[in-house]
């Protein structure tokens, strides 16, 4: 990895990074040896390189629960030769005083942005170009990704899993050390090492004032922790618990919900000349299945000109957000049986203030769906978004009473996963569900049947829509069920 500035005296770099550009200097490692050395160092430009040379002998003795079990793998893989776990790790050795943002010789230029390159020439990047530009360009970095071709010599052979990594922008040192500690890890979704409950103390203090403002923040969480869930969920709830940070803590799918594709194909065609090349970059990032959700909410909402709204297990409040933004929604409400998500959701200041005449047009409320609730009645629609399944099937009649039979909206639309979708994600076992609290999880025919059993039982008709990229094989991976009264229904 190098690191490259023009800001002059460009040398200066080296008193941020506690190294002397003169020195080529050398530190152990559990796994081999880190070395630094300075390629360039003038007043008007200066470049710290860092090369990691990997002991494989060493590296079994550390190896992780992920590491190939078949003898020669553990000896002959990739790790000496792309940028993983162990350059990052080999980073916050060598770096550590960097990383904290403290150069007592020069602080008001550790505190100040610098207009910064750095080039990783081989990364393993799952997802591609595509993945790498859709974490780093948020933190406002120009991202250059090219995939690095199996073999130069033979392209008929196609692209490798590796993109050589250029970054530039202006940004502190010791944030965009930060950074690359986080990503490169969960952009090759393989660490060296076993994931222990420190490692969330480790992911906080590295994503410190940059990690809970990202789009991406739960994907880039559950891949640094390697999808345990318990980790997943304490680190989210640590985000969401900091000052003006989004709220992950609570959502209710820390599931990646788009299966990543196998090869560089499955995004499309491989183009075949520069300008479908440059086409390709250009075009927009996948709408994540999250959002897809709510868009189509939104849509049926207004299609079946629903204005007094309720969102029932509302969570942390996203639905509730957007219906807040357009004024064609007159009253919405919230409901969630966490008193901790109903904090949060105040904490962003969904609800509307009382004033000494004013019904608000925005509350959020703690309640259970299972007991009927006067405040649940008299709306247009209600919205059951990704709930029913963390619903005991014993306790699901009751639900089924309270919206259905008591609050009697007009419109109900309810989403649920489809099981038959999840053989579609790389990483969850067969049979297993998306959500640690899921109680079940319908397929196809199981969701029809429900709807229609329950909507003959309270006088409603029922339509199923999948969200989501439709498989041909399994579905789409979300189903809806949109409930409409019928004329005389009980």
């Amino acid at each position: 990895m190098t690191i490259t500035t023009t800001l002059p005296p460009a040398s200066d770099l080296g008193f941020l990074l506690h190294k002397h550009p003169d020195r080529v200097q050398a530190f152990g490692q559990s796994f081999g040896t880190a070395h630094v050395f300075y390629p360039e160092a003038s007043r008007e430009r200066c470049t710290a390189a860092l090369l990691l040379d990997v002991d494989p002998v060493k590296l079994v003795r550390t190896r992780g629960k992920g590491t190939p079990d078949f003898s020669l793998g553990q000896y002959v893989n990739d790790r000496p030769y792309a940028a993983s776990s162990l350059l990052a790790s080999a980073m916050a050795n060598t770096f550590r005083t960097a990383m904290r943002g403290r150069c007592e010789p020069r602080p008001e230029l550790a505190a100040r942005p610098l207009p910064l390159e750095i080039v990783l020439p081989a990364l393993p990047c799952r997802g591609g170009p595509r993945q790498a530009e859709r974490f780093f360009a948020p933190l406002g970095w120009t991202v250059e990704a090219e995939r690095v071709p199996l073999d130069p010599s033979f392209p008929e052979w196609g692209d490798s899993r590796y993109v050589t990594l250029r970054l530039s922008g202006e940004t502190r040192l010791a944030d965009a050390l930060n950074q690359l500690y986080v990503l490169l890890p969960v952009l090759d979704e393989a660490k060296h090492y076993w994931i222990a409950p420190d490692e969330v103390d480790k992911l906080i203090r590295a994503g410190e004032g940059w990690l809970a403002k990202h789009p991406d923040r739960g994907v880039i969480t559950r891949r640094y922790l390697a999808n345990r869930r318990g980790l997943v969920r304490a680190a989210l709830g640590r985000l969401a618990d900091a000052d003006d940070a989004p709220e992950d803590a609570l959502d209710r799918d820390p599931l990646d919900e788009e299966p990543p594709p196998a090869d560089p194909s499955a995004f499309g065609p491989v183009p075949e000349t520069p300008e479908a090349e440059e086409d390709a970059r250009a075009a927009p990032p996948p709408v994540p299945l999250a959002e897809r959700r709510i868009q189509a909410v939104l849509e049926t909402l207004r299609s079946e000109r629903a204005r007094r709204v309720i969102d029932l297990g509302c969570g942390t409040g996203k639905l509730v957000a957007r219906l807040k933004q357009d004024d064609g929604f007159e009253k919405i409400t919230g409901v969630d049986v966490s008193y901790r998500a109903v904090q949060i959701a105040h904490r962003r200041r969904l609800p509307d203030p009382y004033g000494p005449d004013r019904v608000p047009r925005v509350e959020i409320h703690q309640g259970a769906l299972t007991y009927t609730d006067e405040r649940f009645r008299g709306y247009d629609a209600a919205v059951l978004m990704e709930v029913i399944e963390h619903i005991d099937p014993p306790r699901l009649g009751a639900v089924e009473r309270v919206v259905f039979g008591d609050a009697k909206p007009r419109v109900v639309i309810v989403t649920t996963p489809n099981a038959e979708y999840n053989v579609r994600y790389e990483g969850l076992d067969q049979g297993a569900m998306r959500h640690p609290d899921h109680r079940f999880e319908w397929t196809r025919a199981e969701f029809a049947d429900w709807a229609r059993r329950v909507g003959a039982a309270f006088g409603y008709g029922v339509r199923i829509v999948g969200v989501g990229d439709d498989d041909p094989e399994v579905g789409a991976p979300t189903q809806m069920g949109v409930f409409t009264k019928e004329a005389g229904g009980a």
